[in-house]
């Protein structure tokens, strides 16, 4: 079997461009990845249009591993953002084709499952007012709907500081969602590396009493003893690494000791098999895995193979069921949320289909998300459709 091309599609919304990639074979089977990128959509597809000329025509998608090794290091280049994006896409497309091509599901040839479920955390539901009441009432929304987690950043702007002022609101955030989901929900506080250590390990503290399942990215990324820093005085697990994209660049993490839970994206740091060779590191080192997961359902599916197959995978994120849900009409067998968990599917590949049609309901938008902005979170940039 050998590709014989692919066809890219990008699925728009105000807030988050998607792009999904078909990897075509002499066979008449096709495979399908997805990732999204913030504001390089444009670059994503002309360095795949270059990749697909240079490494992937001709390639036999049942030798993943090699042509993941390829388009890393073949060009010469250090791999980043765009590339190990790229490779995602073809990488997940080339599992999916093996898996069809098979009659089996991906999580199959992984190993095997270790578990027939996986739990789900909402995120994206805070679309609405920034108030403690209507927070409240989203929040309710989201268990109603049987999830046992959910997500949120309540700081607003914030950026090094946080006033005292937008502290107590931060504060009143949250004591109205832990109020809504009650005692036993898992409630994830999100910090979009926004904060100096010093202001990151006070408003831990402060919200501290709800109880948060994690602290996520406490301080921008670039610094390790900066995070190093704020895990030594704080008293719950901390969380990072969807801006690492690379499994190798994780290592000085794990040594550090600094974090207790890992959240690659599958779609930016190489795709499926890479991500569950990272897995494997990170359970050497007693450290969990939750991944980023702000794609669609394609990215969904595949961040659930490594979650099937990983004894220390934690929860993974979904976004699609409250912001722009419509989007899940580009899929069929779109993964779904059960009683708070995502459930083992025996489907070949992936287990879902690209409905190119569809997508062509959702044009290509010049999507901007702006964690700076005022309203960010309702994820409506100006001059947007309401």
């Amino acid at each position: 079997m050998r590709i014989t091309g692919i066809s890219t599609h990008v699925v728009g919304t105000p807030w988050r461009n998607l792009t999904y990639v078909q990897v075509h074979t002499d066979e008449g089977i096709t495979g399908v990845g997805e990732t999204r990128m913030l504001g390089h959509t444009d670059a994503l597809i002309g360095y795949l249009r270059e990749a697909e000329a240079n490494h992937i025509l001709g390639s036999d998608p049942f030798a993943t591993e090699d042509l993941v090794r390829r388009m890393k290091y073949g060009d010469f280049g250090r791999a980043g953002e765009i590339v190990m994006s790229g490779i995602a896409v073809i990488e997940m497309a080339c599992w999916d084709i093996k898996g069809k091509a098979l009659g089996v599901p991906v999580w199959q040839l992984l190993g095997g499952k270790v578990t027939d479920k996986v739990k789900a955390y909402a995120n994206g539901w805070y679309t609405t007012e920034r108030t403690p009441e209507a927070y409240h009432k989203a929040a309710q929304g989201v268990m109603e709907r049987g999830y046992k987690a959910l997500k949120i950043d309540p700081f607003g702007t914030g950026h090094f500081e946080l006033d005292h002022q937008q502290t107590l609101y931060a504060v009143s955030l949250i004591e109205a969602v832990r109020d809504a989901i009650g005692p036993d929900a898992e409630l994830m506080l999100e910090m979009h590396g926004r904060f100096s250590p010093a202001t990151a390990v006070r408003l831990a503290k402060e919200l501290a009493p709800f109880k948060p399942a994690w602290l996520e990215e406490p301080v921008p990324p670039e610094n390790l003893k900066a995070l190093e820093k704020v895990a030594a005085k704080v008293d719950m697990p901390v969380a990072t690494g969807e801006r690492i994209h690379d499994r190798i660049e994780f290592r000085e993490l794990f040594e550090s000791q600094a974090v207790d839970i890992i959240q690659p994206d599958v779609g930016h740091i190489g795709g499926i098999w890479e991500t569950r060779k990272l897995a494997a590191t990170a359970e050497t080192h007693y450290v969990l895995v939750a991944p980023h997961n702000v794609g669609g359902s394609v990215l969904t599916a595949a961040s659930l193979q490594v979650g099937f197959t990983s004894p220390n995978f934690k929860i993974l994120e979904h976004f699609n069921d409250f912001a722009d849900a419509d989007i899940k009409k580009v899929v069929k067998g779109a993964p779904q949320v059960v009683d708070g968990y995502f459930h083992l599917s025996d489907a070949p590949g992936l287990g879902v289909e690209f409905d190119a049609d569809a997508a062509a309901e959702f044009p290509q938008q010049q999507a901007r998300f702006d964690l700076w902005a005022e309203g960010w979170e309702q994820r409506k940039p100006k001059g947007s459709a309401e």
